[in-house]
């Protein structure tokens, strides 16, 4: 496709998408690659991002009495023994600690010694060793509900890498919680679920689909998974949360037991969920374009960038004094709870501007001499390119109902785009066309969510996938009972499930 604009970030998304985005996250300062392999350094503008997810999400869960705690890195692997399901799962992603010093080699250099009596997984999730925990703290009926998260790192050696959206180690939450009753429990793994739905779309602006996983793309050991699916542009899913409903598997895998009113003694019930920095992923390829990111207001590291403008005929430091009023001013002001982030950007360097384009930042404000003059500024908005002078007078309410404005449309965005790139398929020949297709001048007849019909039998499944490289990225929870034909096989199906390439 002909570029007619230069663009900040090469290649463009239609040029190579997955480049792209590695480009995207380098110029914008977000993170880097690390001298451990498959590892990421998360820089000071990408993990400010990060507390600002972490803060709202932590706010989210303790609203529904969830009380954080801290849990060890290393887990004894006799713990991922305990449930055949989940070891199974995990083992090709486990990194192991078979030794717990060094000494000097017969050759020089150093080598590994003192090996342990038990080999240690270091944390790939964290069930079977807050499970030990739990079967301690859970005796009585009274012990529950037991709602614990945590912050934390996870290892998972994964083989093929790709900053924050899939790297070896990653920074997320993990809730865990235990419960008295099958239904209980199956109501807390839907509420953090819509906790999830609720960050992701009016805090990141991205769209999702609420659905169940199939037992074949289900959490290892888990009874069932559900999950938000997200579009991205390049029409990929990305799965940006999930919970998990455990029954008592774990339970039993961990003795967590109570003794109930009636005196009987029982299993719990237990969940687990999480979200990690992989939502720093999608938000960039859900919104980014081809000038770098674009930061949803509500999660931005900084709401507005003041670059003040100097003239060699004005007086420079009248001009900075200015700049700081204004700045002093806007921090004043409250948007979404928290105070409005402001930075100022005062060096002398040509390519200032683009800089804070590549970053994300919604606003920029410009302030020269002959604003000063008319005490006003002029703004810039990031989603739109829209320029306009404001009196400073009116700036603290035009900044917020800016604010506003950029969030809702980048929603707005998205939104639109994921519909445009989701239909409904009910011919086998259409359906593999619909994800074979590569037209990136008619990116409506490439690719994206196709809803069809899937008779539950794994083998069509696992053959769509072997073909396509395509899963059923969730069977959605808002879908109707519609009786209809296999997409595959032609056999019978209740209802339409969510077919897609996925990240």
């Amino acid at each position: 496709m002909a570029q007619n604009k230069k663009t900040a970030i090469t290649p463009t998304r239609v040029e190579d998408y997955p480049e792209w985005y590695q480009q995207v996250v380098k110029a914008s300062d977000m993170a880097e690659n690390s001298p451990v392999r498959g590892c990421m350094v998360i820089k000071p503008w990408g993990y400010a991002l990060w507390e600002q997810m972490v803060a709202v999400l932590d706010g989210m869960f303790k609203e529904t009495g969830v009380k954080n705690a801290y849990f060890p890195l290393f887990i004894p692997l006799s713990f991922l023994e305990k449930e055949a399901e989940h070891v199974e799962g995990f083992a090709k992603e486990c990194a192991v600690v078979t030794h717990h010093r060094l000494e000097a080699g017969p050759n020089g250099g150093l080598v590994p010694a003192g090996p342990l009596t038990e080999p240690l997984i270091v944390r790939p999730t964290s069930e079977t060793i807050i499970g030990d925990s739990f079967s301690k703290w859970v005796t009585s009926y009274r012990d529950l509900p037991l709602l614990i998260n945590q912050w934390a790192n996870v290892v998972r050696w994964e083989m093929r890498t790709r900053t924050f959206l899939r790297t070896s180690e990653f920074l997320w939450q993990e809730g865990h919680t235990a419960h008295a009753s099958e239904t209980e429990a199956l109501e807390r793994t839907r509420m953090m679920l819509e906790i999830y739905a609720d960050f992701v779309e009016n805090w990141l602006a991205m769209p999702v689909i609420r659905g169940v996983k199939t037992p074949s793309e289900r959490f290892p050991g888990a009874v069932e998974t559900f999950c938000i699916e997200a579009m991205m542009q390049d029409r990929k899913a990305l799965q940006a949360g999930t919970s998990h409903f455990l029954g008592q598997n774990f339970a039993k895998a961990s003795d967590i037991r109570f003794q109930g009113p009636d005196g009987q003694d029982t299993h719990a019930w237990t969940t687990s969920w999480g979200a990690s920095t992989r939502m720093i992923g999608g938000m960039i390829m859900t919104h980014g374009d081809d000038d770098g990111v674009m930061m949803p207001p509500k999660v931005a590291p900084a709401h507005v960038v003041l670059l003040p403008v100097f003239r060699k005929d004005a007086d420079s430091e009248a001009i900075l004094a200015y700049t700081q009023d204004t700045a002093a001013r806007l921090r004043q002001e409250t948007y979404t709870g928290r105070k409005l982030s402001v930075e100022i950007d005062s060096r002398d360097l040509a390519g200032r501007n683009w800089e804070w384009i590549k970053k994300g930042v919604p606003i920029r404000l410009e302030m020269g001499p002959r604003d000063m003059a008319e005490d006003a500024v002029f703004m810039f908005r990031r989603d739109t390119g829209e320029r306009r002078a404001v009196k400073r007078a009116d700036l603290g309410v035009v900044i917020k109902e800016t604010l506003d404005a950029i969030q809702k449309n980048m929603y707005d965005q998205a939104l639109a785009f994921q519909k445009a790139h989701t239909r409904n398929v009910d011919d086998k020949k259409d359906f593999y066309a619909w994800f074979t297709a590569k037209n990136p001048e008619k990116p409506e007849i490439h690719g994206g969510f196709a809803m069809a019909h899937w008779c539950q039998d794994a083998g069509c499944e696992a053959e769509i996938k072997q073909d396509l490289s395509v899963t059923i990225r969730c069977i959605p929870l808002n879908g109707e009972e519609e009786e209809g034909r296999c997409i595959f096989c032609g056999g019978k199906s209740p209802r339409r499930v969510v077919f897609a390439k996925a990240y």
